[in-house]
């Protein structure tokens, strides 16, 4: 009992003051679930669920279990996927990606620069697909602001759309029209009356 009771400690030891994969507020996720970290010591490490549920883990578990800690975590990247025709001039497919670079370096708070726009795909001989890639100035700790940042990059992406008059068509279908069963009625929609006749 002695001997187990040694090697969990060393385990404690070296995983708090070694491994050290957190600090007291540090947000992680740990089993799937998020959790705050609100007390360290020696043995134990207490936990603050979402809902101020407190969980206390052995450090002797938590050093075999992965931990993400969104504290930690490097700036995250994003991508945002859209289609052209492809139809489109190159020149309008040249200016799009500049206006869109420019934006994006026009928000330096909330975007690194040099963002990549690569045309990745041609789709049903009627479609190229563009990615942006690009990376937030914040972690994964604020998912929230990283919906509400993408979303302003996205409707501003559909006023140069728009601007540039760049859009998307479906291919087009022949409908082949070999004979109609007869007008069981004589009334026609109102938008039919230059067919009436």
């Amino acid at each position: 009992m002695f001997g187990n009771t040694c090697k969990t400690t060393f385990e404690a030891i070296i995983f708090l003051f070694v491994m050290h994969p957190f600090d007291v507020g540090d947000r992680c996720l740990i089993d799937d679930t998020q959790m705050v970290v609100e007390e360290m010591n020696i043995l134990t490490t207490v936990f603050l669920k979402y809902d101020n549920h407190k969980i206390i883990y052995p450090n002797s578990v938590l050093a075999t279990k992965p931990i993400c800690n969104y504290y930690r975590s490097p700036d995250m990247g994003d991508a945002i996927d859209f289609a052209v025709h492809i139809s489109t001039p190159v020149e309008k497919l040249s200016l799009m990606k500049e206006r869109i670079t420019r934006h994006i370096e026009n928000k330096s708070d909330h975007w690194y620069p040099s963002p990549m726009i690569v045309m990745r795909d041609v789709e049903d001989m009627n479609r190229i697909k563009f990615s942006v890639w690009l990376s937030h100035r914040m972690n994964h700790q604020d998912m929230g602001e990283r919906w509400v940042r993408r979303s302003l990059l996205v409707e501003e992406m559909v006023k140069i759309f728009r601007d540039l008059d760049i859009e998307y068509r479906m291919l087009p279908t022949d409908v082949n029209v070999r004979n109609m069963p007869p007008l069981v009625s004589d009334r026609l929609p109102s938008n039919w009356t230059a067919c009436a006749r």
